[in-house]
């Protein structure tokens, strides 16, 4: 092979190196933020849990008498 050859596939390489390098980061990113997301989702839903728990818990006294 000539060296300009060798230079193409030497600078088409570092290229690609530094594209894994970026997309790599990216994805860190990327989990980082999915994960904080599905700690928020499940805070959520449990404080929806207990909202629901506690107007069950509301209904339950201010249900009229069953005589009524």
């Amino acid at each position: 092979m000539s060296d300009d050859r060798f230079l193409d596939i030497e600078t088409k390489l570092a290229y690609q190196e530094d594209l894994v390098n970026e997309l790599n980061r990216i994805v860190s990113v990327q989990q980082r933020s999915l994960d904080e997301l599905e700690k928020v989702c499940q805070r959520l839903v449990e404080r929806v849990v207990e909202l629901n728990e506690e107007i069950t818990a509301l209904r339950i006294q201010d249900a009229p008498p069953p005589h009524y």
